[in-house]
């Protein structure tokens, strides 16, 4: 199998090989990098993944993207060790709710959330790659509250790493919290910035834009913009569709969305040869993706605090990589794109770039009150309870009107037990809380509060790392 090269979504840099954008950040130039070419997958190719394993299946879906990197049994056994902390057999259990209807529950993970499945991958894939060159990373990601807890459950005691994961204070749940800052490990640093999960994106750009710093820290990524974490989500598209009859019958797909890694590693399947009858975003109040598929504006506005705050997010940094392909990954395109984002404020994509993603992609919009309803109707009419997240998707399923005949999977992201609040607020009453969670709440907590201030938060990664580029 031939090796796959990357390209940056803003073009004007050299194409790069796996092992590379694995350890790295930003592609130079702050664009992303994303494969040069799609590997496609034949029916047959998908018709074999019916009778295999969750770990099998990921290992066959990633394995174009890392060839020549890694052989195929040593990534299989990368795969196994990753997904053997899970909780369920099946890895991602599918619950179905109706007819057509399935919940595909992604949170059997360490920390109960959808980012284990890509996080516990991506920490082995780099944990490899650093042992065999010899050398030390620093680890920074921001969180809006679930890929902080879970990169820090990758991470954590890995001798070649330190992690950084920047939070906005009192902007992610209890529990959330907890999961981070009550982990026991001399690599991992938590941050409070006072401030909202964009001003913490913003920060981690800035420290990766700024080069000297970025290679004297030898700075990687582990949140969406590093493309093992939607290469690794793309896996779990593939083994649900595959579960319900693909390639032999389309699927849809509905995603709580707000960074867009998760709806983005569905069309990349869609990419990859996967019989898609519809990728549905769910938003809730911050819906700036809703409103750019509506109108083909892109405006981010003031992060509004919600029931579901992993989504109170305005700029999905992934949202890049897809209109790369939809301005036919003209990279001079996205870089004057992009570029208007801090100078204007805003930007509008062609009618041809808008058309070609309403001819796959819908969207839905859901506020607090809708949380809440939702959140009463599964478990009035199904006897489910969801997460005020999940609860945004399953309302979006019902609302676009995908076809009867269609089979919808609906990504449940976290366990609602996560949410305790918002579940009693909906429910009118907390969740059982598995043992696991339950256990953290008498833990001491370790964090530091910053400003937001990207010199004062590089001085204190500064002070606390031990890679010297």
């Amino acid at each position: 199998m031939s090796e796959i090269r990357y390209v940056s979504t803003r073009g004007g840099t050299a194409e790069a090989g796996f092992e590379e954008i694995l350890l790295g950040g930003l592609a130079p130039g702050g664009g992303l990098w994303i494969p040069k070419t799609w590997p496609v997958f034949t029916a047959q190719d998908f018709r074999a993944m019916q009778g295999m394993t969750y770990a099998e299946i990921v290992a066959r879906v990633i394995e174009p993207f890392v060839a020549g990197w890694i052989r195929p049994d040593d990534l299989l056994s990368l795969a196994r060790q990753a997904y053997a902390r899970f909780d369920h057999p099946a890895v991602i259990p599918m619950v179905q709710t109706a007819d057509n209807d399935w919940l595909l529950e992604l949170f059997h993970g360490p920390t109960f959330a959808f980012k284990d499945l890509a996080l516990q991958l991506l920490a082995r894939l780099m944990d490899r790659a650093l042992e065999s060159r010899g050398e030390r990373v620093t680890v920074l990601g921001a969180t809006s509250g679930d890929t902080g807890s879970a990169a820090i459950a990758g991470c954590a005691g890995r001798r070649n790493m330190d992690i950084f994961i920047l939070f906005p204070k009192g902007r992610v749940s209890e529990i959330q919290r907890r999961q981070m800052t009550t982990v026991v490990a001399g690599n991992v640093h938590c941050i409070a910035i006072e401030g909202t999960f964009d001003d913490c994106q913003s920060l981690v750009k800035a420290m990766f834009n700024d080069t000297a710093f970025a290679t004297s820290r030898r700075l990687t990524a582990v949140n969406s913009i590093n493309w093992t974490r939607i290469m690794a989500q793309t896996a779990y598209c593939v083994a649900a569709a595959v579960r319900l009859g693909a390639p032999d019958r389309k699927v849809a797909f509905s995603i709580p969305s707000a960074n867009f890694g998760a709806c983005l590693a569905a069309w990349c399947a869609v990419r990859m040869g996967l019989g898609v009858d519809r990728l549905v975003v769910a938003t809730n109040a911050n819906d700036i993706l809703h409103r750019f598929f509506e109108t083909g504006h892109y405006t981010p506005l003031d992060v509004v605090a919600t029931l579901s705050p992993s989504m109170d997010i305005q700029i999905s940094s992934n949202f890049e990589r897809l209109l790369f392909e939809l301005y036919d990954r003209d990279g001079s395109s996205i870089e004057r794109l992009m570029g208007r984002l801090p100078r204007l404020g805003s930007f509008d994509v062609t009618a041809r770039a808008l058309m070609r993603a309403r001819s796959i992609i819908s969207s839905h919009r859901l506020d607090d009150d809708g949380i809440i309803a939702e959140m009463r109707r599964m478990r009035r009419e199904h006897g489910v309870v969801v997460d005020p997240h999940t609860a945004c998707g399953t309302a979006a399923a019902r609302a676009v009107g995908i076809d009867a005949g269609v089979p919808v999977i609906m990504h449940a992201q976290a366990h609602p037990a996560k949410f305790p609040e918002a579940v009693a607020t909906a429910l009118g009453e907390p969740p059982k809380s598995p043992a696991k969670l339950s256990r953290i709440r008498g833990l001491t907590e370790n964090m530091t509060t910053l400003p937001n201030d990207v010199d004062v938060v590089q001085g204190y990664v500064r002070d606390n790392t031990e890679a010297d580029g």
